[in-house]
């Protein structure tokens, strides 16, 4: 059964008497007692705003709500988009623009839903403690506790322009609405929207402001691709929950994280690690399954996880992969050329899946009539479905597939090409050049924490003293090395990338850190041109400078996954690793963010602004770097 999001209780509504929360409490388990797969998965429901007149704005309000996660659990107090979690699916066609009224209705003085806390890291060879339930006697946050409902919506992959973005600090209180206009002028996608408020994205989010977004348009109609029933969102999200004083799990949100380093020398404040849960949602429900026939179906999956790396694989009931089944036909800005085989093998061993990507799959159950499948999120050190607690995945469920026998025939066929439409991007296109480095934490400055660094290049290195604080010189494939001086690297230092619309772009992400950092741009699609291994020792935290160059590793191929080469606005950078992306930033002007999308590091400080102008205006600009060929470089 799939079942429409009807489960929830308005907490201003007095449904849930008290001796009624208090038995349900009495009832709840204890951690680690939940049973996987008892509830059925639900479906949010769909929003298709009015077409005929643009200047009619369709309100979405924020609502506080009691939502129950699973069957086992008391209600837990969220915050959702018209009072549901996730959100409603808004859908709309191609060219349909549209209006939205984010509309803040959670009273002023509400409890917030999310309890922090921050505990210390555990001995070694022990789990995470931040994937263990509750507290563990740690006092929660008393800052935390006391934030007001403080909420803007950004509407991620959108073309739009910078005021209907979600400017990070243009957030609202109750009774105000951020009333924002959207184009649609794109390809068929699914986009998603989620709280962007400054400082507190991570704990927003977790408090249940995120939903999905489809457009529609004729290329993708044409395929004629499993729809209605068979076209099913999966917003994936792990979450924690704390304990009652009998240890029992009492349903409220937890976000726990683990401090590293107790007092940092800098700032004399300790440095925590983002946030891993041990409990997966799907559709805001802990390890729910979905009773499918035995066909076609269109999964459109997004993990809206705070900073989770999903793992997942399709496993049956003796816990082996299932190859053939599983086809990605879309990335994050849509339709990919043609369709990839996700068969768990060498190619795509898993379905590495960071927060804020977004996965069209098409999955063919023909084949499994009364069959019993798993997804799962497969942990470093154990086989698929297996716990693998020292790997941070403590119980590896997702959600669980129940296919029925109908024996009706499904006549869908898998294309062979998706996208007639679809243009790769190379370099022969003329473009500018942008390098942002990301550095480890503790280089000096950073306060322990990880950082975006804008760098220049220096057109005279003789006058540049090295090594020195901000300057990092690189040595490029062909031996040349450059060197860059560093122009900025926190949100508020000035701006530094000033961009013409309709201008192509190619920014390389640096990663001189050992952390896996899912970058996300603002505005523009982009397509991935490469990855190059590099041997990064050469950079000193405590200088917070190369003393020798960082090299490029010729000898160390790093090969495109197969899945990741359509559009994409959020991009894996392991590190030490130089990925090198284009994008055409065209469609809207304004102001906009590029960021770390593990919430925790944007939070703290790894997102930066950029500005789209027309390039007539540009012309007249007073110095602000725009590094195209033959007009000097940024990178």
């Amino acid at each position: 059964m799939i079942e429409q999001s009807d489960d929830r209780i308005d907490p201003t509504a007095g449904v849930l008497a008290d001796e009624v929360l208090a038995k349900e409490r009495e009832q709840a388990p204890a951690p680690g007692e939940l049973t996987p797969f008892a509830a059925p998965l639900t479906v949010p429901p769909v929003l298709r705003p009015a077409s005929d007149e643009v200047t009619r704005e369709t309100e979405i309000a924020l609502r506080p709500t009691w939502v129950r996660l699973h069957p086992q659990l008391p209600p837990t107090l969220m915050w959702g988009y018209d009072g549901q979690v996730p959100g409603p699916t808004i859908e709309v066609r191609r060219g349909q623009r549209v209006r939205i009224a984010w509309t803040n209705r959670i009273p002023k003085g509400s409890e917030y839903p999310v309890t922090s806390v921050e505990v210390p890291l555990g001995p070694p060879g022990t789990p995470a403690p931040s994937t263990e339930p509750g507290r563990g006697g740690v006092e929660p946050n008393k800052d935390v506790a006391a934030l007001p409902a403080w909420s803007v919506t950004h509407l991620h992959g959108a073309q739009t322009g910078g005021g209907n973005d979600g400017w990070a600090d243009n957030a609202v209180g109750f009774g105000d609405a951020q009333l924002s206009e959207y184009p649609n002028d794109h390809q068929a996608t699914q986009w998603w929207y989620h709280d962007h408020a400054m400082n507190i994205t991570r704990w927003n989010v977790m408090a249940g402001l995120y939903g999905t977004y489809l457009v529609r348009d004729d290329e993708e109609d044409a395929l004629g691709l499993p729809s209605g029933d068979r076209e099913i969102p999966l917003l994936i999200a792990d979450r924690n929950l704390d304990t009652d004083e009998d240890g029992r799990l009492n349903g409220r949100l937890l976000h726990k994280t683990v401090i590293v380093q107790q007092s940092n020398p800098e700032t004399g404040k300790p440095v925590s690690i983002p946030f891993f849960g041990p409990y997966t949602t799907v559709n805001g429900r802990i390890w729910p399954y979905a009773d499918v026939d035995d066909g076609w179906y269109r999964l459109r999956l997004v993990n809206a996880s705070n900073a989770r790396i999903y793992n997942l694989v399709l496993i049956d009931e003796d816990d082996r992969p299932v190859p053939g089944v599983v086809h990605q036909i879309g990335s994050d800005g849509g339709l990919l050329p043609r369709p990839v085989p996700v068969d768990f093998d060498a190619a795509l061993p898993v379905l590495s899946a960071a927060p804020a990507e977004r996965f069209d799959l098409l999955v063919d159950f023909r084949a499994l009539g009364g069959r019993r499948l798993r997804l799962v999120d497969k942990g470093p050190g154990a086989p698929a479905g297996t716990p693998d607690p020292l790997g941070g995945v403590r119980y590896p469920e997702v959600m669980e597939f129940r296919v029925r026998e109908t024996c009706e025939e499904d006549s869908f066929a898998l294309p062979e090409v998706l996208s007639g439409s679809f243009r790769r991007m190379s370099h022969d296109i003329p473009h500018g050049h942008r390098l942002i480095v990301l550095t480890p934490p503790g280089t000096k400055g950073s306060g322990g924490h990880p950082e975006i660094w804008e760098m220049a290049e220096v057109e005279d290195p003789a006058g540049v003293q090295v090594p020195a604080e901000g300057v990092i010189q690189v040595t490029g494939a062909d031996g040349r090395t450059k060197t860059y001086r560093r122009t900025a690297r926190t949100f508020n230092d000035g701006l530094g990338f000033t961009i013409g619309e309709g201008t192509h772009e190619q920014w390389t992400f640096l990663n001189l850190s050992p952390i896996l950092h899912p970058m996300h741009i603002h505005l523009a699609d982009f397509q991935v041109l490469g990855r190059d291994a590099y041997d990064a020792s050469g950079f000193d935290l405590a200088l917070g400078g190369t003393r020798t160059p960082v090299r490029l590793d010729p000898d160390t191929p790093v090969p495109l996954a197969p899945n990741e080469l359509g559009h994409k606005d959020v991009f894996q950078v392991p590190g030490p690793q130089g990925l090198r992306v284009m994008g055409k930033f065209d469609g809207a002007y304004g102001r906009f963010m590029y960021h770390c999308h593990l919430l925790e590091h944007e939070d703290m400080g790894m997102m930066r602004p950029f500005v789209v102008l027309p390039p007539e205006a540009l012309k007249f600009d007073h110095g602000g770097a725009h590094g195209g060929h033959g007009e000097g470089h940024t990178g």
